[in-house]
């Protein structure tokens, strides 16, 4: 099939060239001129593993392109995807302004037979508006008599940064939000050679299964957190008690890892979107309230630990493992570990960060601020404390005898329990945890 994919962040590229790896021809559209040529090269703008390699070996093969101008590949595409950001607004609900201008253009430009796909995350009722505009975009242009035989579709995407082809070419599922029989046909041709459940819904479900995806998992998340709490102060492990309720398979082990909350781009705007949503719908959803409220306080929290163990930071050196909101991305939205550095440099302490992948987009934010490390171990060198909050596999791999002498206090506070079964306190190590009674 021949696939025209709107938007080449993680979702955009990451599907179009899962489409391309599984035999279709996808044309890749975006604006940013510098992106584009920088994949023309054969190059990924962001880091993600296996992307490099899967781009290059669809150029060789000719099943994937780039370019700035839609009008040039949308003749004869028969699934059109808009796979464009869609970020928090400053009160909180979805930002569409993307979505809906892109959609003006298709239908400017359209004059044939097409799926329309909406990829990104959006709020229910979206899809509709999105072929609306399409259509009357195709009218004012003078193309009224196609405009009948466009159609729409929403397939939400289920990816996780850092495992983004597994997750595209072994998924749970597969969701097709479609209201015409003939369109989930199409996309389920589209994902011939993936073997997952099809789960064919109405637009407005589809829409509404991602955002309460990513509620549950954020309140998985917030969830095991009150837990660690509570473990701190009666002697309890949440580690332990994560295992024995994660065993239970109508709980599952997945997102019961305590830490200083979840972050990145997308539980915190998905799950705020959705709080705003169930308000603009006249429903007060008081256990997101709580989700949101839970996250927030979780990282003041593990700061007010820092603060109660080693009094006033002016002038401390602090040394920081981790920069991305998780580890194997080099994403820092919505990143904790950045707030965390903020709030230390706000306190007057000497910052020194290092993170195996997430340096560069950092500088942008905090190149003023703190001071970049080339290794994990130069960052801890002469630090009053080290904080653990990213969890890069890398960090369970140095050599803890040479952190020990290297810190100042071998003083170490891990926000994600990533070193919490190495027993460093019979190494010699302050370690503080989060649960950890």
């Amino acid at each position: 099939m021949k696939v025209v994919m709107i938007g080449t962040g993680y979702v955009g590229l990451t599907t179009g060239l899962g489409y391309a790896k599984l035999g279709h021809h996808v044309a890749c559209v975006d604006t940013d001129v510098a992106k584009i040529a920088q994949l023309d090269l054969g190059e990924v703008p962001f880091y993600e593993p296996e992307l490099s390699e899967i781009l290059r070996e669809m150029q060789e093969e000719g099943r994937v392109m780039f370019t700035t101008d839609l009008a040039s590949v949308i003749g004869r595409a028969e699934v059109i995807m808009i796979a464009v950001g869609t970020p928090a607004s400053p009160t909180g609900e979805a930002d569409l302004s993307a979505v809906f201008q892109v959609a003006e253009q298709i239908g400017s430009l359209l004059d044939h037979e097409a799926v329309i796909v909406v990829k990104s995350t959006v709020p229910p009722g979206t899809n509709k508006a999105v072929i609306a505009r399409v259509r009357a975009a195709m009218q004012k242009a003078g193309k009224e008599v196609y405009s009948d035989v466009v159609t729409n579709a929403s397939v939400p995407e289920f990816l996780r940064e850092g495992s983004a082809f597994v997750d595209f070419f072994k998924p749970d599922r597969i969701v097709v939000g479609a209201d015409d029989r003939i369109v989930q046909t199409i996309l389920d041709r589209l994902h011939v050679g993936i073997n997952a459940p099809r789960v064919f819904t109405t637009v407005e479900s589809a829409e509404l299964i991602k955002y309460a995806a990513n509620a549950f998992l954020a309140t998985k998340i917030s969830f095991i957190n009150e837990i660690a709490n509570i473990a701190e102060r009666i002697g309890a492990d949440v580690t332990e008690v994560a295992r024995g309720i994660g065993l239970d398979r109508r709980i599952g082990p997945h997102f019961l890892q305590a830490g200083i909350g979840y972050g990145g781009s997308c539980f915190p705007k998905d799950v705020s979107a959705l709080h705003q949503l169930s308000g603009m719908n006249g429903y007060t959803f008081k256990l997101l309230s709580s989700v949101i409220e839970v996250n927030n306080r979780q990282r003041d929290l593990f700061f007010a630990k820092i603060e109660r163990v080693m009094g006033p930071l002016k002038g401390r050196k602090i040394a920081v493992w981790g920069l991305a909101f998780k580890n194997d991305t080099d994403d820092v939205r919505e990143s904790a570990a950045i707030d965390f550095v903020q709030r230390l440099c706000g306190r007057g302490a000497e910052v020194v960060v290092y993170d195996p992948k997430a340096m560069r987009n950092a500088k942008v934010i905090l190149s003023q601020q703190v001071t970049f490390a080339p290794t994990a171990l130069d960052a801890a060198m002469g630090a009053d404390a080290l904080l653990i909050l990213t969890p890069w596999a890398e960090f369970r791999n140095v050599s803890f005898s040479f952190l020990h002498s290297s810190l100042l206090e071998p003083r170490i506070f891990d926000g994600r329990n990533l070193l919490a079964d190495l027993d460093l306190a019979q190494k010699g190590f302050e370690y503080y945890g989060i649960g950890l009674g």
